[in-house]
């Protein structure tokens, strides 16, 4: 990502390092930690991160069988 611009000072590129290392600690969600960012693991928070999203998930599929089991329903 730093590569493919150029930088004309020193500072404009640590401002851009900085940028980039910001993104990829506290964004980026990395495969090898189940798909939670550095920082989440760093600050003991993964564990909420994994849980808080399973809970969304249930939800999720317990709101499309819901629809899903009305739509049936309508049908037949």
């Amino acid at each position: 990502m730093v590569l493919l611009d150029n930088y004309y000072s020193p500072e404009e590129l640590e401002r851009e390092i900085a940028s980039f290392v910001a993104y990829y600690n506290n964004e980026r969600y990395h495969e090898s930690l189940n798909n939670v960012t550095l920082a989440d693991v760093y600050y003991g928070r993964a564990q909420r991160v994994l849980e808080r999203r399973e809970s969304i998930r249930r939800r999720t599929m317990r709101e499309r069988r819901r629809v899903y089991e009305q739509t049936v329903a309508a049908g037949a």
